[in-house]
């Protein structure tokens, strides 16, 4: 299979050595192979699209770093070491915080209890409710978090404002790497934006993150760059600031020479001109 290669994002990400890397890896679940040698990495202060049709092998890779998944084979390096991730607590403890599609909140809790569930913080044998929400406006305020108070009920915010509170959550670790899997499905424009610019901010904090979308608009907009997983394997790595929409898009159907990559090739050539055969049958 063909890969089309580009060069890392040109700017100081690109040049730094990865707090993430992966090479080789491979999953497999009996006779289905759902990841076969691939490799990824993550660097501070940038945001890595991880983008593929359903199927590609996105979400066992997620799971493989979150440590739900063992790999088969393969090495995972966490600042130059190598790490084994045997379950989601080895995950935390190494640096890599994961928000998953379902944000696993509890609806009846408010927004400190979400927070620290499971990571109370107790003075004196009791729970040290103005210690958590003192750092609950601190990590809020981290990320410029629109949420009008920390005692509401999860269940009576905004999809955009229980993304941010799930995000903040992830935060409570001090990770290095950040993991998105689909932060904007389902949710309206305003909302979609507010979680861009969240995403924005943890790339500006010097964070790694790991963005996992099917939006290639969201994608185009914070990425910089994009790695495409195709029947899973990688099929591509992307500088987002000299790269189209087309080209990511051939590369995630294996469409690599279709009537929208010919077009854009002969507009670029400056030779528009007739509807090629395939075009007109298309």
């Amino acid at each position: 299979m063909t890969t089309a290669t580009h060069s890392p994002a040109a700017g100081t990400a690109g040049r730094r050595e990865p707090v993430l890397s992966l090479t080789g890896v491979s999953k497999r679940f009996g006779a289905v192979h759902a990841l076969t040698d691939v490799h990824l990495d993550a660097r501070a202060g940038e945001v890595v699209a991880l983008v593929g049709d359903n199927g590609a092998g996105k979400s066992t890779l997620v799971k493989v770093i979150a440590g739900v998944h063992p790999p088969d084979s393969g090495t995972i390096r966490f600042e130059g070491r190598e790490v084994t991730i045997d379950g989601p607590a080895a995950a935390q403890r190494t640096g890599i915080a994961t928000v998953f599609q379902d944000l696993a909140l509890c609806d009846n809790l408010d927004v400190v209890a979400n927070l620290f569930l499971g990571n109370e913080i107790t003075a004196h044998g009791v729970l040290d409710e103005i210690e958590m929400e003192r750092r609950s406006w601190e990590l809020l305020r981290r990320l410029s978090a629109k949420i009008p108070s920390v005692r509401i009920p999860v269940a009576s915010l905004s999809g955009g404002q229980r993304q941010t509170v799930a995000i903040a959550r992830s935060l409570l670790g001090s990770p290095k790497v950040v993991m998105l899997d689909e932060p904007t499905a389902a949710l309206g424009v305003a909302q979609t934006a507010e979680v861009l610019n969240l995403v924005e901010t943890l790339r500006d904090q010097g964070h790694a993150v790991i963005l996992i979308s099917h939006n290639m608009a969201d994608v185009m907009a914070v990425a910089d760059r994009v790695v495409v997983l195709r029947l899973g394997r990688n099929n591509g790595e992307f500088d987002v600031s000299t790269t189209s929409h087309e080209q990511i898009v051939a590369a995630i159907t294996g469409a690599s020479n279709n009537a929208v990559t010919e077009r854009a090739a002969r507009n670029a050539l400056g030779t528009p001109g007739e509807a090629s055969p395939q075009e007109g049958t298309s």
